[in-house]
């Protein structure tokens, strides 16, 4: 009997149909994506999996078998046995997953002792095995951390080793990788492949990521607007897929052995970085996050800057626009140093949720540095903001709506609108595209290239995703513990590097293509045990 069986799924809210008519299957052991853009239905798919919708008012339809379990005729005792004991799930964000005042072990004995009934000693016993399990070091101790203690792709191990607890016969990982740097991202993947090997689970993927679900699964079903679009082995549906829409979705994956046009880069130096450190406390609990970088920018380039989470990068970035102080060294803009914000150099932050307000509309936000620079006729104001969102391929209508009424990608167009409306001569980006699909992903870019044409605007372009980074970048400055430690021309960096860390975080790029994705994870299993 297969694991996961549904048949003519289809779920409503309201009037939206979000899922509709959906059929696949599941075998213990294997592996299957469901790959999608933001709206496509699959991970309302992987919650009608484990029972989510009952009592949301939620209308599901069809037949759902999850290890053995009946999920449309199950009581709720029934669906409480079946969540976490015989399916789990691992969700996209583990701090809102966890409870911030409980430490990790406690949390993990807790879902043990809930469904197995066990002693508290037991059930502690159990939480350090599945943190050790799947790689935190030195669990006993580890395990008496908070949240807020561990970084983020220890925190996602974490939720693994949580949904681990009672040995589950199917995980079910939602997006479990978005917001992780490549490195710990191929960590997590690998040790998802592990475990299915060792414990013979199956796994359910969802994900946005086509490089993700070619590393990780045997088999893909690509969803749009709630429907199955395609479905078949990985390496049929990724290698030689048979759908415009499949194919639209890989052609919109920014590969990292890309080579970019050049740019129209101007002997002009716009931006420039002189010896920066940034500290952060004092005394011997002072923290160095950015050590002695000296970079300049040119007008019409795009510089990138990568890293891994704690780099130092986008404190490097906030030094820059003058949103923090350095510690030591200056930042001059057209030559002249200068301390503060300056208009000439703006920044796009990596969530257009939190640095959007909610209460304010669009347009009023938009407005912003307009007032800040004296404008105060509302009639000058109301058309140059109109102007700037039907330049970032919005409508002047927009202006009175709220953030909440935009997608992710609109809400990007948004903050970029604002920070045009400074007139600026930088604009610094801050992971602008990480949390967004690949195709409005690359959307997002191809607007930030046709600005800078038109403009002539230097980007300072900071994320952890090396494909969308060589995708737009003149030259590459590497960083890692606050210094840069290699920097050139992108294609060099790239098809040449010559510091080790920069090779590792090149290898860890996940590959389209299933079987080198398959080599590259058994070269980096022989790395890890040698």
């Amino acid at each position: 009997m297969s694991l996961v069986r549904v048949t003519d799924l289809t779920v409503e809210f309201g009037g939206l149909r979000a899922v509709d008519g959906l059929s696949f299957t599941l075998e213990r052991g294997a592996a299957l994506a469901l790959v999608g853009e933001s709206g496509s239905g699959k991970s309302t798919v992987a919650s009608a999996l484990l029972g989510l919708h009952h009592g949301t008012g939620a209308r599901v339809g069809g037949s759902i078998e999850v290890a053995g379990t009946d999920v449309q005729a199950a009581s709720d005792g029934e669906l409480r046995r079946l969540r976490g004991a015989k399916a789990a799930m691992v969700f996209q964000d583990p701090l809102s997953s966890l409870d911030p005042y409980y430490a990790i072990g406690d949390q993990i004995a807790e879902v043990y002792r809930v469904h197995t009934r066990g002693s508290r000693r037991a059930a502690r016993a159990r939480a350090v095995e599945v943190l050790d399990r799947v790689g935190i070091p030195d669990s006993p101790r580890r395990s008496r951390s908070r949240p807020h203690e561990f970084s983020g792709g220890m925190r996602q191990r974490a939720l693994i080793a949580m949904a681990l607890a009672c040995e589950p016969e199917l995980l079910i990982a939602d997006e479990p990788t978005t917001a992780l740097d490549v490195t710990v991202q191929a960590q997590i993947l690998d040790l998802l492949h592990t475990l299915r090997e060792e414990t013979g689970m199956g796994l359910l993927l969802v994900t946005h990521d086509v490089g993700v679900a070619a590393e990780s699964v045997d088999d893909v079903l690509v969803m749009r607007h709630g429907r199955v679009v395609e479905q078949g082995p990985v390496v049929g549906v990724l290698g030689a897929p048979a759908q415009p829409y499949t194919r639209e979705l890989l052609s919109a994956v920014p590969r990292v052995d890309a080579v970019r046009a050049p740019s129209q880069v101007s002997d002009e130096v716009v931006l420039e970085a002189s010896g920066l450190r940034r500290e952060f406390g004092r005394g011997k609990r002072a923290v160095t996050a950015v050590d002695d970088v000296t970079l300049t920018v040119h007008r019409g380039e795009t510089l990138g800057v990568v890293g891994e989470s704690g780099s130092g990068k986008t404190t490097l970035g906030r030094m820059l626009v003058g949103l923090l102080e350095p510690t030591a060294g200056e930042v001059r803009h057209d030559g002249h140093a200068r301390v503060g914000v300056n208009p000439a150099v703006q920044m796009v932050f990596q969530d257009p949720v939190s640095s959007l307000n909610p209460r304010r509309s669009v347009g009023e936000s938009i407005a912003d540095p307009l007032r800040a620079r004296g404008e105060r006729d509302e009639g000058r104001i109301r058309e140059r903001v109109t102007e700037l969102l039907e330049r970032v391929g919005l409508e002047g209508a927009h202006y009175q709506r709220y953030p909440h009424e935009f997608s992710g990608g609109q809400r990007q167009r948004v903050g970029i609108a604002r920070a045009l409306a400074a007139d600026p001569r930088v604009i610094v980006c801050d992971e602008p595209v990480s949390a967004l699909d690949v195709t409005t992903q690359a959307q997002v870019v191809a607007l930030l290239g046709e600005l800078q044409r038109e403009l002539g605007l230097a980007l300072v372009f900071v994320a952890h995703d090396l494909a969308v980074v060589r995708q737009v970048s003149d030259r590459v400055a590497v960083m890692r513990r606050g210094r840069i430690i290699e920097t050139g021309p992108a294609d060099e960096v790239y098809d040449h590097p010559r510091d080790p860390y920069t090779r590792q975080l090149l290898a860890a790029v996940p590959a389209l293509d299933p079987e080198a994705a398959a080599r590259r994870r058994a070269a980096r299993r022989e790395l890890a045990s040698a």
